[in-house]
């Protein structure tokens, strides 16, 4: 069966999303989360998307990115091509490391965006179960997570210009 076509179209802003195979991790150190930050902004670059927001977790990361282009596939397919063989390079491995393409949520309506931004960046903090007592408590920690630009939207450090 033929996978379902993508839309893709100028100005289009997009909930980017894609996992480990097998849920395994796609970042094992800080270098690597560096290295991916440093991957996409070649794409950003290239592409000419615009990262609104992003999040890196250790077997997944989110984006939401505006694609002025329309160019959403060429932009994260290279992304995740380029830092896989990188990544392969490093840690001297083969093979994929992305778990089937990329999943992209068209983001439709201002209400529906700010919801997302809560969502990506409390990814770090978010409880496992819904009976963790200690939620509350993770919450706290949100302010020294690198890996996402929670701390620029709260204005502790400066964004990419």
């Amino acid at each position: 069966m033929a996978r379902p076509i993508r839309v893709e179209f100028e100005g289009a802003v997009y909930h980017v999303m894609a996992r480990g195979i097998e849920r395994q991790t796609i970042f094992r150190s800080a270098q690597d989360r560096a290295l991916f930050l440093e991957t996409l902004g070649e794409s950003v670059a290239q592409c000419g998307l615009l990262v609104h927001v992003y999040c890196l977790m250790p077997n997944h990361y989110h984006l939401v990115v505006e694609t002025p282009r329309g160019n959403l596939s060429r932009a994260i397919g290279w992304l995740q091509v380029t830092y896989t063989v990188r990544f392969n390079r490093r840690h001297r491995r083969s093979g994929h490391l992305f778990q089937r393409r990329f999943k992209a949520q068209l983001v439709d309506g201002e209400e529906y965006g700010r919801e997302l931004v809560r969502y990506v960046h409390l990814n770090p903090v978010r409880p496992r179960r819904k009976s963790d007592a200690i939620a509350q408590e993770r919450v706290g920690q949100l302010e020294g997570y690198r890996w996402s630009s929670h701390r620029a939207y709260a204005g502790r450090e400066r964004g990419a210009e």
